[in-house]
């Protein structure tokens, strides 16, 4: 009798065991399918940066991690914050011991330590630091998680639909997601908002300290055009670049995400660059993403209910079409409960449903967002403040010259002469036709563009001389990186063409 029941018991014990071995194999294989179904899937997209006509398609709609990417939002705000004189370029900005314990890859600054914006900025860029953007984060927004909610309420009035971020530097969280079509837009609205600071994209390396930190993108000074933007990796996310490429006028962005390694990421945006570059406007367009006012560290109030995974899988997929417009997002349209639910699930104020994939429509009416600032991203209207955005650098630095050369206060521009790497200590040797080779918010950078130019120059540049002008443009102060010592207009044509050419952006102008 006591031996049956010992044999029941130890039967009973044994199917238990067995059954919790099966649930958390179940539990632990939806968890996978769930993070999963955004991995590691490759996407693509290629915009004319001045129509916005989409030239090439690969499920630019379907949501993916964005990884590094991230960091280009976490900029968009610093660099608000810099417009807005919440910070300087020499801000210090303090590591908490919880920036100071993210993952690789890190500037390495001590808890309670501190690095300035202008640096902070620089390691965002070339390292890719997660301690610095985590630092950003908790200076701007209060706490991650309130600086996430920043993030994501700028992305929707970018127009932005399919983006959610809920951390500053990419590291891998499932509710973190984007598009393609999101991150390209993303890119074009940093060049239209922030001229005087989307150089520092270009920036190959610089030194913090005893280091000299490179960029990781491999593409900058290798393939003609490119000026931008960032890479990013995970994992999950694969090898991710968002691309910007400019030459004479022809300006575009690519976006390809969840390639298997860097090398494919970097040989796939090659040559979708040099085959779509060409394919581009030449000269003025009609895009523009419109300026939102600067994000506040507030909660996002969407109230609703919540809807079940079987009826967000049951809206439909549309995606841009090659040769398509990209599709303006409508202002102050009703918010779809499906996007509702994804932003009340990230951020902790709805029961979380693994999102499906690209399952929001992308030219559906239901789909736009009700944003509480007004959100634009279509051609522009006569009374739209959009009009006012600087479409690209090249307009930017003409009108400075024009406004400059009117002033009658030379005193800055006096103290922003530099001597850079020749003996031209004097701007009045400058005197006659320069070539003006871009402009950067500091000297340091202004004379990397100095050095980038000759050494694909040659002996185009060889006799020039090479110097830095400082000027303001929209209150902040830039760096001109010009090349003089010209004997007269032809030559300096000349010159400049030939700098063309060998993928070196110019224009010639009498100083």
């Amino acid at each position: 009798m006591l031996k049956n029941s010992q044999e029941k018991r130890s039967t009973a014990g044994a199917f238990a065991g067995l059954f919790r071995k099966v649930a958390v194999a179940i539990i632990a294989g939806t968890f996978f399918a769930a993070s999963a179904a955004h991995a590691a899937k490759q996407a693509a997209i290629v915009i004319d940066a001045n129509t916005g006509k989409v030239l090439y398609n690969q499920d630019s709609g379907g949501l993916r991690y964005p990884a590094s990417l991230t960091k280009m939002m976490t900029l968009y705000l610093i660099f608000e914050a810099l417009n807005s004189g919440k910070l300087t370029k020499s801000t210090p900005i303090t590591m908490s011991a919880a920036a100071a314990g993210q993952a690789p890859t890190k500037l390495g600054v001590r808890a309670g330590g501190t690095f300035t914006v202008e640096q902070g900025i620089l390691a965002l860029v070339t390292r890719s630091a997660n301690d610095v953007a985590w630092a950003f984060a908790e200076a701007l927004g209060g706490s991650v998680p309130s600086f996430g909610k920043m993030m994501t309420a700028k992305a929707r009035s970018l127009g932005m639909r399919n983006t959610i971020y809920v951390n500053p530097n990419g590291l891998p969280d499932d509710r973190q997601l984007t598009t393609a079509r999101d991150q390209a837009l993303l890119s074009v609205a940093l060049r239209q908002h922030f001229p005087q600071y989307y150089s520092y994209f270009s920036v190959r390396s610089f030194r913090y300290g005893k280091q000299v930190i490179g960029n990781h993108n491999h593409l900058l000074g290798r393939v003609a055009g490119v000026d931008g933007i960032k890479t990013g990796y995970t994992r999950a996310a694969g090898s991710n670049l968002a691309t910007s490429a400019k030459v004479d006028g022809h300006s575009i962005v690519v976006v390809v995400l969840g390639e298997r390694s860097a090398g494919a990421r970097d040989a796939k945006v090659t040559d979708l660059v040099k085959r779509y570059l060409p394919q581009s406007s030449n000269g003025r367009g009609n895009f523009v993403i419109a300026r939102s006012a600067p994000a506040a560290p507030q909660p996002l109030a969407i109230p609703a209910p919540v809807q079940s995974a079987a009826a967000l899988a049951s809206k439909p997929v549309e995606v841009a079409s090659a040769s398509a417009e990209l599709p303006p997002a409508a202002v102050n349209a009703p918010q779809p409960p499906a996007e509702i639910n994804r932003i009340d699930q990230a951020f902790g104020d709805a029961p979380r449903i693994a999102p499906k994939k690209a399952v929001i429509a992308e030219t559906s009416n239901d789909d736009e967002d009700a944003s509480p600032v007004k959100t634009a991203f279509a051609a522009p209207q006569a009374e739209s403040p959009a009009k006012a955005v600087i479409k690209t650098e090249k307009k930017v630095e003409k009108a400075i010259t024009k406004e400059v050369a009117k002033s009658k206060d030379a005193s800055e521009d006096e103290d922003g002469v530099d001597t850079v790497t020749t003996a031209s200590t004097s701007r009045s040797k400058n005197k006659g036709w320069t070539i003006q080779v871009g402009a950067a918010p500091s000297k340091e950078l202004a004379e990397g563009l100095l050095d980038k130019a000759k050494a694909k120059g040659g002996k185009v540049l060889r006799s020039a001389d090479p110097y830095t002008v400082a000027a303001v443009s929209d209150g902040a102060k830039i760096y001109r990186a010009r090349f003089g010592g010209f004997r007269g207009q032809d030559s300096a044509v000349n010159a400049c063409n030939a700098l063309k050419r060998r993928g070196v952006s110019c224009w010639a102008s009498l100083e």
